[in-house]
């Protein structure tokens, strides 16, 4: 296994690192509900930039995009759609405001939990929940990701997209994914990592890892770790058809949205009302896409099964 690449400040008061993750989105929700909807992830797309001469991609197709992102690592999985095989109890790991959680029930009619560490979020998800008609069979609650409150075995599907990069350990993080889930139970991950490793490296090059400190003090990342970690996390917990694969360039169109809609009107007025927290983490949206640029950020889905 490649050896674990952290940024700093990991290892700290661990309490303190749950609460500024809480109070970062507590801040930012409201900007980012305004500007992408209550899915707070990135979009799906076929290509990594519109074809010459192509129209400009609209708030439509990143919508588009970002439900595309749902189908699409289900499909990955092999998530089953057969009434006697699709999964019945559903937990959703850092689920935002609630969007894929609703999505899943939907799609599923399954029963699903919610777990944040913002209770502004979880407010926010229970009244989407409401609004929606899904009161009965989708609840929100604030939780730890590290320390789970659920028995051994409990879900059929555990899904966790864009949240493991805030975990400080990611080991411990899987595990409580694999922990929860239901013997023959599917594990989805969608989360960013740093490269893989060469077969002849230890570790990062010293400039990409200072790259990689920049980015976990502006957005609250304190570990980082690579795709294939993640792949060997699953070999020792002896989960079963163990997939990855690198999702980077189908996400590259959101990086463009997401500065635009910031620099439009609507954006800042957004920001301003945030707050100077999701100011600063929007203006620091430069590293990330510079880690992007530099193939030092990857953007992966990793899946496995627990064994029957």
């Amino acid at each position: 296994m490649a050896k674990l690449q952290r940024g700093e400040g990991e290892g700290g008061d661990l309490e303190k690192l749950r609460k500024g993750i809480a109070e970062s989105y507590d801040e930012s929700t409201g900007a980012w509900e305004e500007l992408f909807g209550e899915y707070i992830h990135r979009g799906f797309y076929d290509t990594p930039s519109a074809a010459p001469g192509a129209a400009p991609l609209t708030a439509q197709d990143h919508r588009r995009a970002q439900l595309r992102m749902i189908d699409e690592a289900l499909a990955f999985a092999g998530v089953s759609e057969d009434p006697e095989k699709k999964p019945k109890k559903i937990l959703d790991v850092g689920c935002g405001i609630g969007g894929d959680t609703l999505c899943l029930a939907k799609k599923y009619g399954a029963q699903c939990i919610g777990i944040n560490l913002s209770p502004v979020q979880v407010k926010r998800a229970q009244e989407l929940a409401q609004a929606e008609g899904l009161a009965d069979k989708v609840s929100f609650e604030v939780a730890d990701a590290l320390n789970q409150p659920f028995p051994d075995g409990q879900f059929d599907l555990v899904w966790s997209l864009e949240s493991g990069e805030h975990m400080p350990d990611k080991e411990k993080f899987f595990s409580e994914m694999a922990r929860v889930a239901a013997p023959g139970a599917t594990i989805i991950l969608v989360t960013w990592c740093h490269r893989d490793l060469s077969p002849d490296e230890e570790s990062l090059r010293p400039d990409e890892m200072k790259l990689l400190n920049k980015i976990s003090d502006a957005h609250l990342l304190p570990a980082w770790c690579s795709a294939a970690d993640y792949a060997s996390f699953a070999k020792s917990l002896k989960l079963e058809d163990i997939r990855r694969a690198d999702w980077s360039e189908n996400v590259a169109p959101f990086w463009s949205a997401a500065v635009q809609s910031g620099m439009t009107w609507r954006g800042i007025i957004s920001l301003l009302k945030s707050g100077w927290k999701t100011i600063k983490t929007a203006l620091a949206v430069s590293l990330l896409i510079e880690g992007y640029n530099k193939k030092v950020i990857k953007y992966n889905i990793i899946t496995c099964r627990k064994p029957k």
